[in-house]
């Protein structure tokens, strides 16, 4: 009797264990991070913690770039490890590096203990790996809510400070709304379907003539409204400005091009893989979707007096053009958004790390009075301003106009010309507030009761950001700036090699 029910028992499932390795990977230095964050010495826990963070973040690369040009269905069809995946990692764990060097010497760091905090910021980004690699309804949510989670607590680690409080609680209140109504979408698809594998939702829209089915379309209505929440759309925004500007800086930045990779990489696989057959009942919806989000998101950044509210904006906006290569569900749109992702990481990344050297510099925090006087006094970092902000307004001879051009060529070669033609015109619009920016570097005298020769606040007080501590920025922002800013001039020049390593984003995906 024991022989037959051992017999009956089903096999286990079979891992890739190297497939899975940028997930152990990110998952292992979390703990191992959280772990020497327990040790005695501060030394060990404001030197050695970021070290592990920044290693873990670099085997993570390593295992990715390990695993280049291979398409791995993993733990019985719940992960898809092909191109998209690999490519978002990359955009994912390069933010993380920079954010680990941004974070390097900031007080939120120290509020809640440089262990959990860099644990946090790991384990955020494992959550986006199962997050872009999910191929079925319930990994999908357990990534979602992995990555949720840890930024949540990110968002409120200035706990001394009611704005950081502030924006950790809107964005835990609002994020659950959002996960709350993918949850109800994602039941109301499988009560649809009957499926939670993206492939076998897909068949069954086909063969039971679901594309019309009032159940199946309130299941992707609600979807669409949880994914926008989650990718800052608007009119799902209004919780990015507030919790951008709460937030420590580096948690920020991080989530402004991390989090925003991850968004994109579950709708294009919930939309253009289970969803594809219903795609003529989704789009309207979503164009709708991108037209609002990019007019909203470039009106609102004017004439906003702190720059990280205006670089929240800013981040709507973006998300607006990304959604401009979605909207196509073809191959070409798939390599421009994967390729605006990148280009546009190098000058967003690059702005941040100014914001964060100006708030512990002087007295102004993150407003854009702070960058007055910034050319004479500190001319490395306002030219890594400079060069930021012209990559974000799209300027030519910078990564983010080739990204913007890779968009608009995709758009084009689609039918969707006039849709090209709306991001060509607000891309001109944002120029009235990413070249005011420049100006105030450039025009601007420094501030009065500030040294002029240090850039620290003369009286004793400071921006909530100040690192009072390290009255200069570190090294380390000094080294991300100059990184990233010739990568924007690199790749704004000679963008070929991003385009080549996007050729094969859609591979897999079954798109034309």
């Amino acid at each position: 009797m024991s022989f037959s029910l051992a017999a009956a028992a089903p096999a286990a499932p079979y891992i890739d264990w190297a497939g899975l390795s940028p997930l152990l990977a990110l998952l292992g230095g979390a703990i191992i991070a959280l772990i020497v964050g327990l040790a005695g010495p501060r030394a060990i826990r404001t030197q050695i913690v970021p070290l592990i963070a920044l290693a873990t973040f670099g085997v993570a690369i390593g295992c990715v770039i390990s695993l280049w040009g291979q398409s791995i269905v993993l733990i019985e069809g719940a992960l898809q490890l092909d191109p998209l995946t690999l490519i978002l990692m990359l955009v994912i764990c390069g933010g993380g590096v920079i954010a680990t060097l941004l974070a390097w010497r900031d007080q939120a760091a120290d509020d809640i203990a440089h262990g959990e905090f860099f644990a946090l910021m790991l384990l955020g980004a494992a959550g986006m790996f199962v997050l872009v690699a999910s191929r079925d309804l319930v990994t999908t949510f357990v990534g979602l809510e992995l990555l949720s989670l840890p930024l949540y607590i990110l968002c409120a680690a200035r706990v001394r400070e009611e704005r950081s409080l502030e924006s950790g609680l809107k964005y835990l209140i609002i994020g659950s709304v959002g996960s709350a109504t993918v949850l109800y979408g994602f039941a109301l698809l499988y009560g649809a379907t009957g499926q939670t594998g993206y492939t076998q939702i897909a068949a069954a829209i086909t063969s039971n003539g679901l594309a019309t089915d009032p159940l199946f379309l309130t299941a992707v209505a609600m979807c669409t409204v949880g994914f926008a929440f989650k990718a800052s759309l608007a009119p799902f925004h209004q919780w990015t400005p507030d919790v951008y500007e709460g937030a420590p800086t580096p948690v920020t930045a991080f989530m402004s091009v991390a989090t925003k990779a991850a968004a994109f990489g579950a709708i294009i696989r919930l939309f253009d893989v289970a969803l594809r057959p219903a795609v003529e009942s989704w789009r309207p919806i979503w164009i709708a979707l991108a037209l609002i989000t990019m007019v909203v998101g470039n009106v609102g950044a004017l004439r906003q007096p702190s720059m990280k509210r205006m670089l929240a904006y800013s981040s709507i906006a973006q998300a607006g053009y990304v959604l401009v290569g979605f909207v196509l569900v073809t191959d070409l749109g798939v390599q421009a958004i994967c390729s605006y992702l990148v280009l546009y990481s190098f000058g967003n990344l690059a702005a941040f790390t100014v914001v964060i050297a100006r708030e512990r510099e002087t007295a102004e925090g993150d407003n854009i009075s702070a960058l007055r006087g910034l050319g004479s006094e500190r001319p490395l970092m306002a030219v890594v301003m400079t060069i930021s902000m012209l990559s974000l307004a799209g300027i030519p001879a910078t990564a983010g106009f080739m990204g913007k051009l890779r968009l608009v060529e995709a758009a084009a070669g689609a039918d969707y010309a006039w849709l090209a033609a709306v991001l060509v015109v607000l891309s001109v619009i944002s120029m009235a507030y990413y070249l005011p920016v420049i100006a105030t570097i450039w025009r601007g005298e420094t501030q009065p009761g500030t040294d002029a020769a240090t850039g620290v606040p003369v009286l004793a007080g400071g921006a909530p950001e100040a690192d009072v501590a390290h009255g200069r920025a570190g090294w380390e922002l000094t080294l991300a700036g100059v990184v990233l800013t010739v990568a924007v001039l690199v790749f704004g020049i000679v963008p070929q090699p991003v385009f080549n390593l996007v050729a094969s984003a859609a591979r897999g995906l079954g798109l034309s």
